[in-house]
């Protein structure tokens, strides 16, 4: 497979440039939220250092695969286009949202989650909503009329 750039071949439409660009921002959240979640259970020494490495480095594998998958997308990959959707759009977004979504349908309150919410907790939930917001946004752009247009000519 070569890595040149067909010379003919556009530039990536605004959509496509977006998008790849939203995915570049849900990792920056996922790694922001991991830093949170780490420093807290470092902090609260619910953890060892030794016992969070393993899930922290599973999460810096998956975030180095999104951006090299972004980065593809942006030069008009389907197969990146694919994948993205496949694994992260659609696994990512229910790893993301299972949790709440869980606790909600057991009798959870959100006006009582944000009340007994510290700063911490505000923070890493704003963060999870701009994550899953990003996803989906990405999502949503890959798959519009001009995106599909880019991924076929390539």
């Amino acid at each position: 497979m070569s890595t040149v750039m067909d010379p003919r071949r556009t530039d990536p439409p605004p959509v496509v440039q977006t998008a790849a660009m939203l995915w570049l921002a849900a990792v920056a959240f996922g790694a922001f939220e991991t830093v949170l979640m780490v420093s807290q259970l470092l902090y609260e020494g619910t953890a060892t250092f030794a016992e969070v490495l393993p899930q922290a480095g599973v999460r810096v594998a998956v975030f180095a695969a999104a951006v090299f998958l972004a980065l593809r997308l942006r030069r008009g990959e389907n197969w990146a286009r694919l994948t993205l959707a496949a694994t992260l759009g659609i696994f990512g977004t229910l790893s993301l949202v299972i949790e709440p979504v869980q606790w909600l349908l057991a009798g959870g309150s959100i006006s009582e989650a944000v009340a007994g919410a510290d700063a911490m907790g505000l923070i890493f939930a704003a963060s999870r909503i701009l994550h899953v917001v990003a996803v989906l946004g990405a999502v949503t752009l890959m798959f519009q009329p001009r995106a599909n247009a880019y991924f076929k000519s390539a």
